[in-house]
């Protein structure tokens, strides 16, 4: 008799590895930086791969203010954003895309009794949701979350979606069978303090050369190819 296979917490980034919101994210944030600070701080800043609270203390550092002024104004900062995205999304020319193969692999992982799907990304729960429903992709598809709500260091997410599995789930999944999926080397460098395995997918800003240079798992152009990204979450 087959032994059943290893449990596996499989934990998708959103934005360049779900979907492409078109630079949406990006237009509300530096509209809620201008409104509560005056400045959306440096054109050159990458947003991928950080927490929006994150984004939000790099830029305004660079920009001078000091960290009480930004713990300050944080809480408005973030609410204003979300209002924003909101207003983003519900465009008339708003476009945002699932990409490469995402449906049919959250499709095949709903009937893995093994795989249990959820979020690690460094946007605010609410945003994740909204950008996710703009996309077509029901966020009642994911068991759990980890968010940048949640911590602005996007190495403890992994950690809070560990606990987040054993304590509303059930679920315990040590190391290597926490799975995380995401597209730019602070997806795959987040999970190490933990253990976790990263898999890598080309369809955000970083080459498929650029990310396997940061040593993950396994490396995709785009999760088109359905059975080979399972195959590399059973690994």
């Amino acid at each position: 008799m087959s032994r059943p296979a290893p449990h596996r917490l499989v934990l998708f980034d959103i934005d360049g590895t779900l979907l492409d919101s078109h630079g949406a994210g990006r237009r509300a944030m530096e509209a809620a930086l201008r409104v509560v600070f005056g400045t959306s701080g440096s054109p050159a800043y990458r947003y991928d791969g950080r927490t929006d609270r994150q984004i939000v203390r790099d830029l305004m550092r660079g920009a001078g203010f000091d960290d009480a002024t930004i713990d300050a104004r944080m809480p408005l900062v973030l609410e204003t954003y979300v209002a924003g995205l909101h207003r983003e999304l519900d465009a008339p020319d708003a476009r945002v895309d699932a990409l490469t193969g995402v449906v049919e692999l959250l499709d095949a992982l709903i009937h893995r009794a093994h795989c249990t799907v959820g979020l690690l990304t460094g946007n605010l729960e609410p945003g994740a949701e909204r950008k996710l429903a703009a996309a077509g992709i029901a966020f009642s598809r994911f068991a759990i979350g980890a968010f940048g709500s949640d911590h602005e260091v996007r190495s403890a997410l992994p950690g809070i979606a560990q606990q987040r599995a054993r304590e509303r789930l059930g679920i315990h999944v040590e190391g290597p069978g926490m799975v995380i999926i995401g597209d730019t080397p602070s997806d795959i460098a987040c999970g190490r303090p933990v253990g976790a395995r990263a898999i890598a997918v080309a369809t955000g800003h970083y080459a498929v050369e650029a990310l396997a240079e940061h040593g993950p798992d396994a490396v995709f152009a785009d999760l088109g190819d359905t059975e080979a990204v399972l195959g590399a979450i059973d690994a």
